[in-house]
């Protein structure tokens, strides 16, 4: 997979549930167009979200064209990205923002242009029509119990934090909220931002291992940065020392949790197809005066472990 933009042509699929096939424009038939953009698709996770806007539009409209691009968690980057969106006139943006706050100025831009804005994954200032994402604040809080139980509320944690979006935002507040209920557990740093990929948990957690001496678990925002800081480490020759929780429930997880010595431990779990399939359907309601009754969709998560991991059936296929 490459940090490259990918057009997406859809093929012919069946028209199902809710959805309705094409749109009209002056007695003909006009061709749905759909543009997302994501925070990396070199994540597993944002390019399972793009295979599932594919697969939304497809139900829409059998002649649908969708572009899906990665910002690279750049503002700037994905300013433009909008910008594009808005001369070539689509139909609706799938909004991953780069900065929750920072993208405002875009998604009203395109709002004034009439396109139809769902944000997905992460919250987006700036009025966009609803927002799909797992319940962030939940896997927070589910990471943050299972280090606190598993250090029966005593030890000292660090946080591997990353790009400055709700999501991420939300995750670090529920695992804090919990920490703060045990006073014997320390945080040693919260502050230092992987940039949600495995390169910048190897490389935050490789100076968290040197200003540290005592680490006894990692929370890691998503699944990629907790496996770069599992693989900082085992370089450290450290890994016995403390454990790693994330978030995703990715594939790479699955086989992290499958290692019966790892030190990776526990993921709360998302479902990126599901969550970009539910955007898409959102925005065509929208766009056919069918407004959500509450435009903030939560998706609820759930934690995986090695006790669970046999019956946990990962990710939706696209």
């Amino acid at each position: 997979m490459k940090r490259i933009a990918l057009v997406l042509l859809c093929a012919l699929a069946a028209v199902g549930g809710s959805f309705a096939a094409g749109q009209q424009q002056n007695g003909k038939a006009k061709v749905l167009t759909v543009a997302a953009t994501f925070g990396d698709l070199g994540n597993p996770f944002f390019y399972t979200m793009g295979k599932g806007v594919e697969d939304a539009a497809k139900k829409i409209d059998a002649n649908a064209k969708v572009t899906v691009v990665s910002s690279g968690y750049d503002l700037n980057t994905q300013v433009g990205q909008i910008d594009t969106f808005i001369a070539a006139g689509v139909d609706m943006i799938i909004l991953n923002a780069a900065d929750t706050a920072g993208i405002a100025p875009a998604v009203k831009k395109a709002k004034a242009a009439g396109i139809i804005v769902v944000a997905a994954d992460v919250n987006a200032d700036g009025g966009v029509d609803a927002m799909v994402t797992s319940n962030n604040y939940q896997a927070g809080q589910q990471g943050g119990e299972y280090i606190a139980k598993r250090l029966n509320g005593k030890g000292s944690v660090v946080i591997a934090n990353g790009p400055p979006v709700s999501a991420v935002i939300d995750r670090v507040k529920g695992a804090k909220d919990v920490f703060a209920k045990y006073p014997e557990i320390k945080i040693l740093s919260e502050n230092q931002n992987a940039g949600g990929n495995r390169e910048g948990g190897l490389r935050v957690m490789t100076d968290l291992l040197t200003a540290f001496p005592k680490i006894d678990a990692v929370f890691a925002i998503n699944d990629p940065t907790g496996i770069g800081c599992e693989l900082a480490m085992k370089q450290a020759k450290r890994e016995k020392e403390m454990f790693v929780v994330g978030v995703d429930g990715a594939p790479d997880a699955q086989v992290a949790l499958g290692e019966a010595d790892g030190s990776f431990a526990a993921s709360a779990s998302q479902d990126p197809y599901t969550m970009a399939m539910k955007a898409v359907q959102v925005a065509w309601d929208v766009k056919n005066g069918k407004k959500p009754a509450d435009p903030m969709i939560l998706i609820p998560t759930s934690l995986i472990t090695r006790d669970n991991l046999a019956s946990y059936k990962g990710w939706t296929k696209p």
